[in-house]
């Protein structure tokens, strides 16, 4: 079964593939106008708090202890309701988890896309 949530960082182009895309960072991307930015759904309530953002600091080496403290925080039941006000906007339709880190192997995206899809799995949301 393919994933119904992927993720793409926001200086790329959308494509016909993405489906819902939706904007999940806290701070509007640097130097990326908001006419030019397409995206339907902004969910700053789904991106890492404050704090721990600051504390990782896009630090490899803190990557571990925030993907831990990240995917808690996504455990929280407002979090959980909102992944799912998420996947009804989408109505069936594939997400875009479209982020702005540059680092494509230690950002917040990956851990929140873990997330949803197994919220989707849990729900059976295909």
């Amino acid at each position: 079964m393919k994933s119904p949530v992927q993720i793409k960082r926001v200086y790329e182009d959308p494509a016909d593939t993405d489906g819902l895309r939706v904007f999940i960072d806290r701070l509007w991307p640097r130097g990326l106008s908001k006419a030019a930015f397409q995206y339907d759904l902004w969910c700053k309530d789904l991106a890492p708090s404050p704090a721990l953002r600051t504390w990782f600091g896009h630090k490899p080496e803190h990557w571990d202890g925030f993907r831990r403290d990240y995917a808690a925080e996504l455990k929280d039941e407002q979090a959980q309701a909102r992944m799912g006000e998420v996947f009804e906007a989408a109505g069936g339709r594939r997400i875009t988890l479209v982020f702005g880190a540059k680092d494509p192997e230690h950002n917040h995206a990956l851990v929140l896309a873990d997330a949803m899809n197994d919220y989707a799995r849990r729900h059976r949301i295909a």
